[in-house]
C-alpha cells in the first residue's frame, strides 16, 4: 500500500512535467511507408497510457489527447493497403476514448480538450458523444456542428459527390 501511495504522489508531482515516452516517436512523417514500426509504436503508446491511467486518469487523458493530435501527421505516409495500420488506429481510438471520457475534469477543461480534438481529428464522429462526457456539452457541440453538416449534405445531394 505504501508503494502505491508513493507512486500516486510521484504522478501528482509529475503531472505538469511528465514526459511521455511515445511523444517524440510520433512526429510528422516519422514512419515512412512501412506499417510494422508504426503499429508497434501505437501499441507501446497505448501500454504507456493505460499504465498511467491506473494511477492518474487525468494525466493519462492528457497523454491520450497528445497521442491523437500526433497520430495522423505521424502516419500520413504509411501504406494502408493491407489494412494493418487502419486496424491499429481504430483499436487505439477505441482504447483512448474511454480514458479521455472517464477523466474527472471541469467542464472548461473538457471543452478545451474537445477543441483540441476537433482541430486535430475531425473524424471522431461516432465517439464524439462519449468524449463530451455530459449531455450538455454534447448538445453544445451538436449545435455547433449542425450547420456545417447540413451545408455539406446539401452540397453532396446537389452535386451527387460523396
Amino acid at each position: 500500500m505504501a508503494a502505491k501511495n508513493t507512486l500516486k504522489r510521484k504522478f501528482r508531482t509529475m503531472a505538469t512535467s511528465y514526459k511521455w515516452q511515445f511523444a517524440p516517436r510520433f512526429r510528422r512523417n516519422a514512419f515512412g511507408w512501412k506499417s510494422a514500426t508504426p503499429i508497434k509504436r501505437i501499441k507501446e503508446a497505448l501500454t504507456e497510457m493505460k499504465a498511467v491511467a491506473k494511477m492518474e486518469p487525468v494525466l493519462a487523458a492528457e497523454g491520450a489527447l497528445l497521442f491523437l493530435e500526433k497520430l495522423a501527421p505521424a502516419i500520413e505516409q504509411v501504406d494502408s493497403s493491407s489494412g494493418g495500420i487502419g486496424s491499429a488506429v481504430n483499436r487505439a481510438i477505441e482504447t483512448v476514448v474511454p480514458i479521455i471520457a472517464k477523466a474527472d475534469v471541469s467542464r472548461a477543461v473538457r471543452e478545451k480538450w474537445l477543441d483540441r480534438l476537433w482541430d486535430a481529428l475531425q473524424y471522431l464522429g461516432e465517439f464524439w458523444g462519449d468524449l463530451c462526457a455530459t449531455p450538455e456539452i454534447a448538445a453544445q457541440w451538436a449545435d455547433y456542428m449542425s450547420p456545417k453538416l447540413t451545408t455539406m449534405w446539401d452540397h453532396c445531394a446537389r452535386s451527387r459527390e460523396y
